[in-house]
């Protein structure tokens, strides 16, 4: 059986690498992330691979303590979070999570990252959902948002890698109107091919159907993100994630939701989300470029005004200490309710 009890964080003021632990900020299946100070004073975020199913840490310790059967597994989920940070770390793009260092110490891995501030996109469409209104977020909202996190996407798999957690609580809208990518899922997907690993957090919804297939990384591509794409397009439209890949297979109720959605966003977008969220791979998008040139096409695009998250923060009510949730990074499981 395997423990219940959740690794133990750090204590404030613990120094790892040269940077001073202040609080922790999130705790999620794979691990724990802290804000920290590097030696200037100035604030990070700090994620720690510390997977609660393979690791127990006691309160005031530092290192994990792992049992014999599972350091191979645990020493793997290791290197693939350690080559993550390595090819983050290459990537520099505003809409794509900005990795400052990665090293390794008490027998685990720390990725160094931006501490973000603002609010995530699924905490704007839980705000946009609760004015009842017929459109959540509006169109020119909506384009705008995915144009920019698009942007930052097409970088990633330029650099042969794969984000495989795009839901909108990792899509993080910045107080200084950033649309920026987070809490990369690369690393967590290599446990869960992993037969003896319990099943991390696939956000009901957002993962593609190939993602529970459990056939190693094989299927997996840019047409996987770009299904995740479409169900944060779908969730901005209608305020509830779509219905998961297993039930759609089951059944599939999408068409009948996109219908619902007819006369109050253009065609154009309905179909991009129903290209997007296609069952078969090779009926989507099989690279962002031809997402974004068909998002692009829209016959008479509202004119989007400077500084627009500003404006949806206004109308929400949303002020930006109300969201102050800071990275972000958090990797718990998060589909905002049940869709209806």
């Amino acid at each position: 059986m395997m423990s219940k009890t959740k690794p133990a964080p750090l204590p404030p003021d613990t120094v790892i690498g040269g940077y001073r632990i202040v609080r922790l900020l999130a705790a999620g299946g794979f691990g724990l992330v802290y804000l920290a100070l590097d030696a200037n004073g100035h604030e990070v975020a700090i994620k720690e691979y510390l997977p609660a199913s393979l690791a127990l840490r006691s309160p005031g310790e530092l290192l994990p303590v792992v049992a014999p059967e599972k350091q191979a597994l645990y020493r793997l989920g290791l290197r693939s979070f350690f080559e993550e940070g390595r090819a983050l770390a290459q990537i520099s793009h505003p809409a794509v999570v900005g990795v400052l260092n990665f090293f390794r110490e008490n027998e685990t891995v720390y990725m160094v990252m931006d501490y973000l501030q603002g609010a995530s996109l699924q905490e704007f469409i839980v705000a946009a959902r609760s004015r009842q209104r017929k459109k959540v977020l509006r169109e020119a909202t909506i384009r705008s948002l995915f144009d920019e996190v698009l942007r930052g996407l097409r970088i990633v798999h330029q650099h042969k890698m794969l984000h495989l957690d795009i839901k909108p609580a990792n899509i993080f809208i910045t107080d200084d109107n950033r649309a920026v990518l987070i809490d990369f899922g690369a690393a967590r997907e290599v446990l869960n091919t992993e037969g003896t690993f319990v099943r991390p957090m696939y956000t009901p919804g957002f993962a593609a159907p190939e993602m529970y297939r459990r056939t190693g990384s094989t299927g997996l591509g840019p047409w996987t993100d770009i299904y995740a794409i479409g169900a944060c397009m779908y969730s901005c439209m209608q305020g509830y994630p779509p219905h998961d890949a297993p039930q759609r297979q089951d059944k599939d109720r999408l068409e009948a939701s996109l219908a619902r959605l007819r006369g109050v966003y253009s065609d154009n977008l309905l179909d991009v989300v129903r290209w997007c969220m296609a069952l078969d791979p090779l009926a989507r998008p099989q690279s962002v470029f031809a997402l974004q040139r068909e998002l692009a096409r829209e016959e008479s695009p509202e004119p989007t005004p400077p500084r627009w998250w500003d404006r949806v923060r206004a109308r929400l009510g949303l002020a930006g200490d109300d969201a102050r949730e800071a990275a972000s990074h958090h990797s718990q499981r998060s589909s905002f309710l049940e869709p209806p």
